[in-house]
């Protein structure tokens, strides 16, 4: 990296910071961010010497990213993106990081290591820096065109690393950067990455599984008493594992309302009956609503299940001990799936077992219970629920064709001639998306006002209406919902892997 001292001045106690050529201007940074960017300076003092720490632009679990600028030796001043590091992270972590940015970083839309900083146990990675905005900020006005290169650049993001034998396991829009001016892309964050039995990344051979300090409980700590019977008439559901360790959740919301309880339970079928054979005793709540005291006594399995909620794969939350890329393809569907619906985030679960209920509410109960028949669990569910057509579930929620909630409320005789209806907008988490129509409101004895809202609001949807065909969203192919359909595959055998995908019809301009 060729770079050269610059002016150690660092953000004074008024806040005030002077920004660089691309338009960052003189700004006030909040107190906590400077006392953060101070602490950072104090830590690794080696910053200051190259960087002029601007701003604290991302905060996570594991790390802090802060944005720095550096005066290049030919007087270029250029942004760069410092990643800072938790000292509890675990050094193996830490280096098998820095081994994926070096060995596949760079290229094919993975972000790439300029500089790496150590003090003691601190560590700061330097990366190049990419102007981009969140994927909640500009969901609502993007086009079909630009969501299919979006997902086109994903995969292939995905294809490079997965030559390599990586598997990222956090795959989401936050760390998959994008510039819409520019038209770039970069996948970033290799914190929580494991590696296929085959990897080429040496550090990843390491069995990198619990070298987290930060406690991750599975499906919680509480479970049922034995031989409790999951209850049917409220909204509550439970899921076993091969362990036995089962939670009850209360008062959890389910994707419908309208679909009512979803008791799931899932189990190793091939291993269970092994163990109760070599106990001498008879496992006698399998595939029951049930759970036995020989089942609450075995040790809870463990299986790697990084990733972050309503990303992880079917395989993850039902601890599949044998996980492979194909983790990161299913985030890459759900993905997809956010963007042909227009929702973000799609999937919103407290814990596994909501997420679980939810992929079913849309992948169907007999494909999910057949997919982990397939990989060794066995799961079960109260009633059966339907695979939904997914270019009618993503049309819907994006309002272009009526939802069966859509109704309006009948008026009485007696006001019939003094009322009229109104249906109105069901507010939604994301603020640039329009969402379909909720049921329907009487406003008695304003008729003059109601009818002077009813044409503010034809009128507003067939603007929205013209604006969402523009952006092409009235001709989008089949083979959109296709791929979607390939890459949310509930059995991760038979999921599309990110070179199949790349060969996919809906690309074949590209």
């Amino acid at each position: 990296m060729e770079m050269t001292p610059v002016c150690t001045e660092r953000i004074g106690t008024d806040g005030c910071i002077i920004g660089s050529d691309r338009g960052h201007r003189r700004s006030k940074v909040p107190r906590d961010v400077e006392i953060d960017i101070e602490f950072l300076y104090k830590v690794v003092p080696q910053l200051a010497k190259v960087f002029r720490i601007i701003d604290k632009i991302g905060e996570g679990t594991f790390s802090s990213v802060y944005l720095g600028e550096a005066q290049m030796r030919d007087g270029r001043r250029e942004m760069f993106a410092l990643k800072h590091l938790i000292p509890t992270s675990h050094p193996t972590r830490i280096a098998a990081e820095l081994q994926c940015l070096t060995v596949a970083g760079g290229k094919e839309n993975v972000m790439g290591v300029t500089y790496c900083f150590r003090k003691d146990d601190h560590v700061v990675i330097v990366m190049p820096y990419m102007e981009h905005r969140a994927i909640v900020e500009i969901i609502g006005s993007m086009s079909f065109e630009e969501v299919r290169l979006y997902i086109y650049h994903l995969l292939k993001a995905l294809r490079h690393i997965h030559q390599f034998g990586i598997i990222h396991r956090d795959i989401k829009p936050n760390n998959f950067l994008y510039n819409r001016s520019s038209k770039m892309y970069a996948l970033v964050d290799f914190g929580l990455a494991q590696g296929t039995a085959d990897t080429q990344i040496e550090l990843l051979k390491v069995d990198l599984t619990g070298l987290r300090k930060v406690p991750r409980p599975v499906f919680g700590e509480r479970n049922l008493n034995s031989c409790t019977p999951a209850p049917s008439t409220t909204k509550q559901a439970a899921i076993k594992t091969e362990s036995g360790k089962t939670e009850e959740p209360a008062s959890r919301r389910y994707p419908s309302a309208s679909r009512g309880p979803l008791p799931v339970r899932s189990q190793s079928s091939s291993q269970k009956p092994q163990r109760a054979m070599q106990q001498g005793l008879t496992c006698n709540c399998y595939q029951t609503d049930r759970v036995c005291n020989i089942c609450m006594s075995r040790k809870q399995q463990v299986a790697p299940r990084a990733g972050t909620p309503g990303f992880r794969a079917p395989e993850v939350l039902t601890k599949c001990p044998n996980q492979g890329t194909a983790i990161d393809v299913w985030s890459a569907g759900v993905i997809l799936l956010s963007l042909l619906s227009g929702r973000y985030p799609f999937f919103k679960a407290s814990d596994d077992l909501i997420a679980l209920t939810q992929i079913m509410t849309i992948r169907g109960s007999r494909e999910t219970i057949q997919a982990a028949k397939a990989f060794g669990k066995a799961v079960v569910c109260s009633r059966e629920l339907p695979r939904q057509d997914l270019r009618t579930l993503c049309e819907t929620l994006r309002g272009r064709r009526p939802s069966p909630d859509d109704e309006v409320t009948p008026l009485p005789e007696a006001n019939k001639d003094s009322t009229a209806t109104h249906r109105h907008e069901i507010q939604d988490n994301t603020p640039t998306h329009r969402p379909a129509n909720g049921a329907g409101q009487t406003f008695p004895n304003h008729q003059e006002h109601s009818q002077t809202n009813e044409l503010t609001k034809h009128d507003s949807e067939s603007d929205y209406k013209a604006e969402e065909d523009e952006r092409g969203w009235d001709r989008v192919p089949d083979e959109a919902y296709d791929l979607l359909d390939q890459l949310l595959d509930l059995n991760p055998a038979t999921r599309i892997t990110a070179a199949q995908a790349l060969q996919h019809p809906l690309f074949t301009d590209l």
